[in-house]
């Protein structure tokens, strides 16, 4: 019972201890340039960004992979100003 509780208090101080460098936050010191109306009128800096998204999304950071996937839906999608019209005829199946 003793060893148990010794070890206990010993994984409880290791988990107390300081975090390393690998697992701290990156910092962001870079302000954020891209915005999502500047990306959808580039494209191939968006696709750039998407990709390096996909590869590492740590180094990039949430905020900016986020707006470049806003502006991915923004393109793909349009505005949504643009109404459903049905077909005239049924469709035959």
């Amino acid at each position: 019972m003793k060893r148990l509780s010794l070890l206990l208090f010993v994984v409880l101080l290791s988990a107390c201890g300081e975090k390393s460098a690998s697992t701290e936050e990156p910092s962001a010191d870079v302000p954020l340039t891209d915005t999502v109306e500047s990306l959808l009128a580039n494209p191939e800096r968006r696709k750039e960004l998407r990709e390096q998204c996909r590869i590492n999304r740590a180094k990039l950071g949430d905020e900016l992979c986020n707006i470049v996937g806003v502006a991915n839906t923004k393109a793909f999608l349009g505005d949504g100003e643009v109404p459903y019209t049905p077909p005239r005829e049924k469709p035959t199946f």
